[in-house]
């Protein structure tokens, strides 16, 4: 591993491009060949858990809303699959359309170190432009295990919402990234792609501040549409803004810690295998990350309890990013609303911690039901529950070792005789070092669930069996990553949404 540091420069400094972040990120990339084995196989599951959250939010407003403007954009020959229909679109427009079914839920991979990310948005535009280009599963699968490569790096290295911008500034570089190592393209193309997607996806986080809409679901989508579009470009021998993370009036000295900005990014050493899919993990559950292991807590918790009625409050006792992105730290009233969005609800722990604890379990759709959030005795708790920062878990959530990486906290419920009962569990059960870590059998499991009355069981056999063949694909079978759905059914509740400009 080599420790890339990345500071500001003037100008008058002509910094090298060799020197450049954006090109070291595009080195990698481009020297990135077959993956080992155990890469290979994570990323498999990563095909399989996107296609499962994706099939379960087909009949979701904004990922038909996405997929109506997709299918408005059609390809004649060539093009790439769109979930739900047997449209194929220019691959722009089905990254568009697949890589919000992928997000809407909040239901699949992430990596959380300095930074935030999901990388399994990477996958969309990838799979999109293979189609599109006549690409091969291996070579789909490699450009898969460089974007994982590149998103873990960044996000290890730049704190991005630390100066409110949105998460998906990193993911714009690494689907660009990918996408030079599915197309095999020279690293001069790369570098050039890499600097436009990061200076054309820079946005704010207040998408995942307040009354958070449904833009949450469709902002990766459109960091994927962009990559496309730039890696596009710079095939065609146009340049971008540069150097793009270290000018002095770029992303560092104006976006971040400014003109004394200075990071370090690591970067694998050339020959060293590309293993950081391996560090990032997935949900069982629908909601923001850092629930996770909360949700396990309260099952384990609601044992305990007894009548929810006895319980005079619960503090859960968390890191610095849990109490303040999705606890009460974050000062937002819309965390405690009955009548919030179920965007905002998947990003309140109090909520989440409140309808787990009587529930004894989580579903990507009952939890989050209208009613459900407004049932009187769900918000009386609800209101009873709060966070507070715990150094010692903030501590624990970035440690060095992903094995002893935090990501949950301690809960204390005090009763009405004032009683306390304490519960504490740092990882999800799913997590590589949890109690049950999802391994083939969880992913295929988890899309079966999922697909439910929306992929036929035969069509669900099909998908499975395709998706373990990855690195064995044709071009022509890729198609077959999109499971058969009741495509009449999509087309019925496509056909009762308001028509846009397309």
């Amino acid at each position: 591993m080599i420790e890339h540091r990345v500071r500001v420069h003037p100008s008058a400094d002509l910094l090298p491009r060799e020197d450049q972040l954006a090109w070291k990120l595009a080195a990698v990339a481009t020297a990135t060949e077959e993956p080992d084995a155990d890469s290979a196989a994570m990323a498999v599951n990563r095909v399989i858990d996107n296609a499962s959250v994706a099939v379960a939010s087909l009949l979701r407003r904004p990922v038909a809303v996405a997929r109506a403007q997709a299918t408005a954009h059609g390809a004649a020959a060539t093009g790439a699959s769109v979930f739900g229909t047997g449209a194929r679109v220019s691959p722009e427009w089905a990254a568009w359309a697949n890589g919000t079914a992928v997000r809407e839920l909040d239901f699949h991979d992430t990596y959380l170190a300095a930074d935030y990310s999901h990388p399994g948005d990477n996958i969309p535009p990838l799979l999109a432009v293979a189609q599109h280009t006549g690409r091969t599963g291996a070579d789909l699968l490699r450009g898969v295990i460089a974007a994982y490569e590149i998103h873990v790096a960044l996000v290890k290295g730049i704190c991005l919402h630390e100066h409110r911008i949105d998460h998906v500034a990193h993911l714009s570089a690494a689907t660009a990234c990918g996408l030079g190592a599915l197309l095999r393209l020279p690293t001069a193309t790369v570098y050039q792609a890499v600097q436009q997607a990061v200076h054309t996806t820079t946005a704010t986080r207040q998408s995942r501040k307040g009354e958070i809409s449904s833009w949450k679901a469709y902002a990766p989508a459109f960091a994927g549409k962009a990559a496309i579009e730039a890696v596009d470009r710079a095939m065609r021998g146009e340049r971008s803004p540069s150097p793009v993370y270290e000018g002095e009036d770029g992303f560092l000295a104006w976006m971040l810690d400014g003109p004394g900005a200075d990071y370090t990014v690591p970067l694998p050493a050339p020959g060293e295998p590309r293993r950081a899919i391996l560090e990032t993990y997935t949900k069982e559950h629908s909601a923001e990350y850092q629930a996770q292991a909360v949700i396990d807590l309260a099952r384990r918790l609601r044992e305990r309890t007894g009548p929810l009625e006895r319980v005079r409050s619960v503090v859960l006792h968390t890191s610095h990013h849990t109490h303040h992105v999705i606890g009460s730290g974050a000062n937002d009233p819309q965390k405690y609303d009955p009548e919030a969005s179920r965007e905002t609800l998947d990003h309140s722990v109090p909520y989440i911690l409140a309808v787990a604890l009587e529930d004894g379990g989580w579903h990507h759709e009952r939890s989050y039901a209208p009613e459900r959030a407004r049932r009187p005795g769900t918000v009386a708790l609800w209101r009873r529950i709060s966070t507070v920062e715990d150094p010692e878990w903030t501590r624990r959530y970035h440690d060095p070792d992903p094995q002893r990486r935090a990501f949950g906290g301690r809960a204390v419920i005090t009763l009405e005789d004032g009683s306390v009962i304490e519960d504490e569990l740092a990882v999800a059960d799913a997590h590589p070092a949890g109690a049950r870590p999802f391994d083939r059998a969880a992913y295929a499991g988890k899309f079966r669930t999922l697909a439910e009355g929306i992929v036929p069981p035969a069509a669900q056999d099909g998908f499975l069996s395709t998706a373990e063949r990855l690195a064995e694909l044709s071009p022509g079978e890729l198609a077959q990553l999109f499971p058969a759905v009741d495509e009449e059914s999509v087309a019925a509740y496509d056909a009762t949404l308001p028509k846009g400009l397309f």
